[in-house]
């Protein structure tokens, strides 16, 4: 069967292309004829089919140019604008496409794109008033708007429209959250919140409950009442004291803490932050005393509320122990602390002596009873007479002998738990109480009860009281077997490990006298090892553990533990990260530990003459551990280094807590000071944040403290560079800790690491040079300058070296009347190079700025030109290119008479010599200074270039 197969002739590609061509014109063209007779959606449909059929780039930007004049015809603005795009891509000058985009896009809003694309248009066609016109109405649109935009009351009500409404983006209302604080902060901004109704609003966005709210509002109301005693007395009003103290109260570490801050602003504008002038209105702003009261009553109703969360608690006892004492002993006001005692000791007594395992207790953290005991010390400190003092005593016995209730064991504990309070606060109040006839035996009767609160409670108090050689040789006699029958029989790893705690404290109560030990030998490092063990082990929590860092606190007053603990890197490592956790109450004893370890205590000196007269007398003496010198406590400070510790101390100087003590400080000031004693270390310090950890040490804190701190800044500041141990602005503020060691009242070794730290500072910015002369640093290193100790003199000349190109301490050489230009002299005559090299280098520096200083050198002294020919021919060259250099600056100084007199002098032959010598990489810039003044003497005609004959 034959199958007849038909071909059919293919046709030609460009027929099909244009074919397609021609629909799609045809399409254009149907689209115009319906668009000029108002049939705008005809019109659409023809356009949209003509874009599918059109495979040409021009007649597709036309189609769609022209399909973007149906859209704004529909008012559909967006495809408008990206029909137009699509013109434009194609054709960036088509003038039609560019004025309908600009025409889409302002009816958008988008005024500044609108505007660009007219822009455009006037530059094709600069003389278009259409495009004219609408460029002029769009400019002065986007001034409007942009007015507005940017005016503060629109950018406030903007946010809080945005913040209260709930169906926002999250990121949205954070960000406008974080606005309106940083607009708070501002005083312009402040005031504008305040007159827009803001306090309102800001109680409105408290009331949602959402914690980010509450916050972003609390630090808003916050950043209002800084420094503005007017606001913050409207807004403590209209929010109330008694609304904070409950936002303060709830269960959230955030708010509590963000609300503290706001009650502290409000506190420190109403007593006298506030330094603005208010005119008619003073009378208005001007009493807060009743205010104040207010405040501070409303925190001690807090202390014994059980609404108040453990947050709560600790930030009212944080804002009374940093507001009620006075700051400065020399202030004779101490009213608020009497009034405190008065009405509130007995509920700060009630709060330390809660006790977290019996029922209907506080609600408590775990820092809360320490806050409390600072706070019941700082009121104590800040007494000043007998009677104030007996006063508090009475209270604390009436309140101690109101909770001793022999039927009431819980009562009891309370009582015992308060005296341990008191022991750890005012020591002497606590002591006395816990001599009171009864208590002694009562607490050994609690060590034997069955009840295992009664147990920890009681070593607790036992623990306590046995910080004084006293009581513990009391306690050693009376307590130390009950004290190892408990540890050996209980099964509670808590009460355990206190108890053993005990023992510890009594077995180091000869603190580092190694001839002063306590217990048998051994028994000590026995003691330690177990308190390391349990700081190891990963199933003891964090408030037991404390305890363990309790124990090595006093144990490591003997050589042996501290250097068995070092060695330990493992525990060394467990104690540093107890150290960052939120748990406040460990930073003491860790404290106390590191000192210990790094012998950083404080040590007197024992003569011997004293030790041969005491062994006469059959009196002790004390003995020092072989452990305890140089070599090995470097050793442990380089082991310590490597285990973490800077991170561990920067993290314990950050805690804003009452817990962080001025005595806390100190203890840390000594460890850093111990830790920069070798330069090899400092780079680590630097490395890991402690340069700037110890600024506020050296700020705040005991004298003695802010002494060590500032001593061990200079030891940082003298070798590093100030950029990186310092970063950001924080290099200004180390500047003042550094001056602050330059008294007479220092040790020489403080005065001459400042001067070292202030000379590095100096030579690197002018605006560090500024900061030492406000700081009135000056004078001082001027006095060092005529010290007799040599380093010390050298120091002092090296740091005014650096500091000789201010104008402020030049001027101060060109004064009459002083001898600081002779004194400078005079050190270039001095034996010691470094000193040569530091005054000469001065002199050549400020006689190149100040040309009078020339003449007057010449005036100060008789041995001008002989301390001037010395240092030109010094072997040294950097002593001898700063000589030459002076005698050029005398050379170039315009007095003639004085140039005269160098060259005619030996100098010249000097000179000569000096520049007639063979190049030498060695000294060749003396070489060359010397010939530039051989050049100058022959500018000036005093001496004739060498001829040669031919």
């Amino acid at each position: 069967m034959c199958v007849a197969i038909c071909y059919r002739r293919p046709r030609p590609a460009g027929h099909l292309l244009a074919n397609r061509m021609g629909d799609s014109i045809q399409l254009k063209d149907e689209g115009n004829k319906h668009f000029q007779a108002g049939d705008i959606d005809k019109a659409i449909e023809c356009y949209t089919k003509a874009i599918k059929e059109c495979k040409d780039k021009k007649v597709l930007a036309v189609i769609h140019r022209n399909r973007s004049a149906c859209y704004l015809k529909k008012e559909n603005y967006t495809c408008a604008a990206a029909d137009a795009s699509k013109a434009i891509d194609v054709d960036a000058a088509d003038i039609k496409a560019l004025y309908r985009r600009c025409q889409a896009l302002e009816k958008l809003g988008k005024l500044d794109m609108a505007f660009k694309d007219v822009q455009r248009c006037a530059t094709i066609e600069p003389k278009n008033k259409t495009f004219l016109e609408t460029l002029r109405r769009l400019g002065a649109e986007i001034q409007t708007k942009l007015k507005t935009s940017f005016s503060t009351d629109s950018r406030v009500q903007n946010m809080f429209d945005i913040l209260l409404d709930a169906e926002m983006e999250k990121d949205k209302r954070e960000k406008a959250a974080n606005n309106l604080i940083v607009l708070s902060r501002e005083d312009a901004g402040a005031e504008r919140i305040f007159q827009n109704n803001g306090v309102p609003l800001l109680l409105n966005m408290i009331e949602t409950g959402k914690q980010e709210m509450i916050l972003a509002a609390v630090r808003t109301l916050s950043g209002m009442c800084t420094g503005h005693k007017a606001r913050a007395m409207a807004v403590m009003h209209m929010v109330g004291v008694n609304k904070m103290c409950s936002i303060m109260a709830v269960d959230d570490e955030e708010i509590s803490l963000a609300t503290c801050n706001l009650i502290q602003c409000i506190n420190d504008s109403l007593t006298g932050g506030d330094t603005r002038e208010y005119g008619k209105e003073e009378a208005l702003v001007l009493d807060a005393s009743k205010d104040l009261k207010t405040i501070l009553l409303s925190l001690l109703e807090m202390l014994i509320s059980k609404k108040v969360s453990g947050h709560g608690r600790d930030q009212a006892l944080n804002l009374l122990a940093k507001n009620v004492p006075r700051k400065d002993k020399k202030e004779k006001e101490n009213t608020t602390a009497l009034f405190t005692i008065d009405h509130g000791l007995k509920k700060i007594l009630k709060v330390c002596g809660q006790v977290p395992e019996l029922p209907d207790q506080l609600p408590l953290t775990e820092n809360t009873q320490l806050i409390a005991s600072v706070l019941l010390n700082k009121l104590y400190d800040d007494l000043k007479c007998d009677p104030e003092r007996t006063n508090y005593r009475e209270i604390c016995d009436e309140y101690i002998k109101s909770k001793i209730d022999p039927n009431n064991m819980d009562k009891t504990l309370h009582a015992i738990n308060t005296i341990s309070g008191l022991l750890q606060g005012p020591f002497d109040v606590g002591n006395a109480l816990i001599g009171r006839q009864g208590i002694m035996e009562m607490m050994v009767a609690l060590c034997g009860s069955d009840r295992e609160v009664d147990q920890m409670v009681a070593v607790e108090a036992l623990i306590h009281a046995s910080t004084k050689m006293s009581r513990a040789s009391f306690i050693i006699s009376n307590g130390v077997s009950l004290l190892k029958d408990i540890y050996k029989n209980t099964k509670n790893e808590k009460i355990k490990i206190r108890s053993l705690v005990g023992l510890c404290k009594l077995g180091s109560a000869g603190g580092d006298d190694y001839s002063l030990r306590q217990f048998a030998e051994g028994s000590t490092e026995k003691l330690a090892k177990q308190c390391r063990k349990w700081l190891c082990n990963p199933q003891i929590d964090s408030k037991t553990k404390k305890w363990a860092i309790e124990g090595l606190a006093y144990l490591t007053n003997d050589a042996d533990v501290k250097d068995d603990f070092v060695e330990d890197e493992l525990a060394m490592k467990a104690m540093f990260e107890l150290a960052k956790s939120k748990d406040k109450t460990i930073l003491y004893a860790v404290a106390c530990t590191l000192v210990n370890c790094t012998n950083s205590y404080e040590k007197k000196d024992i003569l011997p003459e004293l030790v041969q007269l005491a062994k006469f007398s059959k009196q002790h003496v004390p003995e020092q551990h072989p452990k305890d010198k140089k070599d090995f406590i470097d050793k442990r400070v380089k082991r310590m280094l490597k285990a973490g510790i800077i991170s561990a101390l920067t993290v314990m100087v950050k805690a804003d807590n009452a817990i962080l003590t001025d005595q806390t400080k100190e203890l840390l000031a000594r460890v850093f000071l111990a830790l920069s004693d070798d330069p090899k270390d400092r780079g680590i310090i630097v490395a890991e944040g402690g340069g700037k950890a110890l600024i506020p040490l050296a700020l705040e804190g005991t004298e003695a403290g802010k002494v060590k701190a500032c001593h061990s800044l200079a030891k940082i500041a003298a070798i590093s560079n100030p950029e990186i141990a310092f970063p950001g602005e924080r290099v200004y503020e180390v500047v003042r800790p550094l001056v602050n060691l330059l008294h007479s009242d220092r040790d020489g070794m403080q005065n001459y690491e400042a001067l070292k730290g202030l000379t590095n500072f100096a030579g690197f910015s002018e605006k560090l040079r500024l900061k030492i002369m406000k700081e009135k640093a000056l004078p001082e290193i001027e006095n060092y300058m005529f010290e007799e100790h040599e380093q010390l003199r050298q120091a002092a000349t090296e740091c005014m070296c650096n500091l000789v190109t201010c104008k402020e301490v030049q001027e101060r050489y060109l004064e009459d009347g002083n001898d600081k230009l002779k004194l400078l002299v005079l050190l270039c005559g001095e034996d010691e190079d470094e000193l040569q090299v530091a005054a000469a280098g001065a002199l050549a520096m400020i006689t190149a700025a100040q040309k009078k200083l020339c003449t007057k050198m010449t005036h100060v002294t008789g041995q001008w030109l002989e301390i001037l020919q010395r240092l030109c021919l010094h072997t040294h060259p950097s002593i001898q290119h700063r000589g030459l250099v002076i005698v050029y600056n005398m050379l170039n100084c315009d007095d003639n008479e004085l140039a005269k007199k160098l060259i005619e002098s030996e100098l010249l032959e000097i000179l000569t010599v000096i520049g007639k010598a063979e190049d030498n990489p060695k000294r060749q810039e003396p070489i060359n200074v010397a010939r530039t003044c051989l050049v100058k003497a022959m500018e000036l005609c005093l001496i004739k270039p060498f001829s040669t004959p031919s």
